[in-house]
């Protein structure tokens, strides 16, 4: 089924493979460039590519100065450009190939498109570098003014023009735009312009010579102008073979997709080669609709002559399989260890600086905090000691209470213990079982007659006392309750409504996902921010099974909430790609199986405990996420829309009703399930 079904093609959840070509140059030689390009055709055919792109002039090399004017390589240039167009369409593909063309009595340095066996249009360079070693306007008319004409390529009729746009007729995402070398170095390059018409793919064939520090430049330029234009943007340069009697060059090859670098190629290599790299063109076009900034600016500076897009079809090529790009299993935590150390730092004190606000706001010096023993009270508890700290408050005034209930552990309740002490706030035990007795007695639930009937109303009863009584005691101490609840429970609805858990006077987790939270306190823990006293006990804290503890053990093993709700890892998963993106659940239940089918693939965030690097089947993935959908869009909105104030940590994830989402309460989840069950095969 994995071979046949459209759900296990990237192609169906609008992946584009693009491979960004590096041919060894052989220098005004277009014959064998040719032979190269042909080569390299075919092995990104094998690779499962739509798209090809080379370098700058790569037909005739770069750097061949006074050759470029020569009228027999001219000639032979536009041979080879209809040869390779063949090649391209006998391996199913688009090629875009850098040459020198004549149109009229101008030579273009031109960005040439080919496909289904012929020359789709040719897109001619804007700004022609003339500085330092670029002699460019010796040779080149720039082609800034035309906007699309008709040209003659050996003997064939094309288009020309620096307002071409290329689409696939079949695939209505696929959307291109070319540039060359220089014109992204311009204060307004082409493709931006191209970007607001509607491309969502730029490439640039570039020859750039290299110097010490070109490199990052040249990077950040893409990410940048990936990033400014909502789009991905592929790079390619000339390498190995071009003439180096003043000038070097290193092949550089990169693809960045909304400012994320999702691949870069070997540079200084010898051999031609492919940096191959699936780009998610519905990821654009959904970033494009949910900011409301590029769709004003596209209206306001709309080029008054327009873009002309000229369609192509795509060819039966080799399939693409698993995805070609990074795929982070924990969207809230990224693997590498810099990059997670630095968003430890940020969403730790983004929670430090929101409490702090708070206190001033009200003049306040006493904060009232349950502490459970359990991850989220851990986190908020630790937040609460920071923010005292830099607001130079003793830590006393952190009036902190363990509450067991009827199916409290001793080694949670040990620890609750453990940590208050170490932190040196004011710790006290307030033990809620007589009056949870007391309401299930009065309301006349059974459990108050001894029988095991451990229901909802049975938890809530703990659940809603815990609070209740948190919110009397900030009275009688002239405090204000902070709240524990994370993002990932907010988005499952896992939390007691009203008079419960969901609600505080200022919720320091509220945006914050259960497994960022895991590594907040490995990160404090291992950091002692807070002091070296509490590390032990945080780091036997992470080693404990997530759990509500309000129904007693049963055959010695304590009540799971990941054996509800499901695992946090695939939950919050689910949430950044359907709150973040609004991709379909079958797209995200295709990403998920891509990220978690394969434990020893791929890398794992830095401290993730061994028995935590797990995988899911796509059965187990299907099965997870049809709940989440039900308990997302159906059944916990109602919850979401009366949240206490708490500040926003991660992109994309706040379920504050003043914030990134918006929901009615009595929606219905219907046309989610209905399109898991139609597209993700069981």
């Amino acid at each position: 089924m994995a071979s046949t079904h459209p759900f296990f093609s990237p192609r169906t959840h609008g992946f584009v493979r693009v491979a960004a070509a590096t041919p060894v140059v052989h220098t005004a030689d277009p014959v064998a460039n040719a032979d190269e390009h042909l080569r390299l055709i075919q092995a990104a055919a094998a690779e499962g590519a739509d798209l090809i792109v080379f370098p700058e002039l790569s037909l005739t090399g770069y750097a061949i100065d006074d050759l470029h004017m020569q009228a027999a390589l001219l000639d032979e240039v536009e041979r080879q450009v209809l040869r390779v167009a063949e090649a391209a369409k006998a391996a199913g593909l688009v090629a875009v190939v850098g040459a020198p063309l004549r149109h009229g009595d101008r030579l273009l340095n031109c960005g040439v498109v080919l496909a289904n066996g012929d020359v789709v249009g040719a897109t001619p360079k804007s700004y022609l570098p003339n500085y330092r070693e670029y002699y460019e306007k010796r040779w080149f008319s720039s082609g800034d003014d035309i906007g699309a004409e008709t040209i003659r390529i050996g003997g064939r009729d094309g288009w020309v023009g620096t307002r071409l746009l290329f689409e696939a007729d079949d695939r209505p995402d696929f959307i291109f735009g070319v540039e060359i070398c220089e014109d992204f170095w311009a204060p307004l390059p082409p493709s931006t312009r191209q970007a607001l018409a509607g491309a969502r793919l730029l490439l640039n064939l570039s020859a750039s010579n290299v110097v010490i520090g070109k490199a990052d430049e040249r990077a950040m330029l893409c990410a940048s102008q990936s990033a400014r234009a909502a789009a991905a943007y592929v790079f390619t340069a000339s390498g190995w073979g071009e003439s180096t009697t003043d000038l070097a060059w290193d092949g550089q090859a990169m693809a960045h997709e909304l400012g994320q670098c999702l691949a870069s190629g070997d540079r200084f290599a010898m051999e031609s080669h492919l940096t191959v790299v699936d780009v998610d063109l519905d990821r654009i076009g959904q970033e494009r609709l949910r900011n409301g900034t590029f769709a004003d600016c596209s209206g306001a500076e709309a080029d008054e002559e327009g873009f002309i897009r000229l369609g192509f079809r795509m060819q039966e090529g080799t399939a693409p399989a698993d995805l070609r790009r990074p795929l982070d299993r924990f969207p809230f935590v990224p693997d590498d260890p810099a990059r997670l150390d630095q968003d430890c730092f940020e969403a730790f004190n983004i929670q430090v600086q929101g409490l702090m606000r708070r206190l001033k706001a009200t003049n306040g010096e006493t904060v009232v905090i349950g502490v459970s023993g359990g991850l989220d009270s851990t986190q908020a508890l630790l937040v609460c000691c920071r923010a005292f700290d830099r607001l130079n408050l003793p830590r006393t005034g952190i009036r902190a209470y363990t509450m067991p209930g009827f199916a409290t552990s001793d080694g949670t309740k040990s620890n609750a213990w453990a940590l208050m002490t170490a932190l040196g706030v004011t710790a006290e035990e307030l033990d809620i079982r007589p009056t949870a007795e007391l309401m299930l007695k009065e309301i006349g639930h059974p459990a108050a007659d001894g029988q095991a009937v451990h229901d909802v109303t049975y938890e809530n009863v703990q659940a809603g006392l815990r609070t209740d009584y948190l919110f009397r005691l900030a009275n009688l101490h002239g405090g204000f309750v902070v709240g524990t609840g994370d993002l990932s429970e907010l988005a499952l609805g896992w939390a007691t409504y009203g008079v419960g858990d969901h609600m505080s006077h200022y919720g320091v987790n509220s945006g914050v996902p259960k497994t960022l939270i895991r590594h907040l306190i490995r990160w404090v823990a291992d950091t002692a921010l807070v002091g070296e006293a509490a590390t032990p006990t945080l780091r036997a804290i992470l080693d404990t099974e997530i759990s509500p503890e309000l129904v007693p053990a049963k055959d010695g093993k304590m009540q799971s909430t990941e054996e509800t709700v499901g695992p946090y890892a695939l939950n919050d998963f689910f949430l950044f790609h359907i709150s973040r993106y609004g991709f379909t659940p079958s797209k995200v239940a295709f990403l998920a199986w891509q990220a978690w089918k394969d434990a020893g693939a791929g890398q794992w965030p830095a401290g993730t405990p061994d028995d935590e690097k797990v995988e899911y089947d796509l059965a187990t993935i299907k099965h997870w996420l049809r709940k989440f959908l039900i308990r997302f869009f159906q059944t916990s909105q109602f919850k979401r829309s009366a949240l206490p104030n708490g500040p926003k940590v991660v992109t994309g994830g706040s379920l504050s009703p003043r914030g990134d989402w918006r929901a009615p309460s009595d929606a219905s989840a219907r046309v989610w399930l209905d399109e898991l069950e139609a597209n993700v095969p069981d």
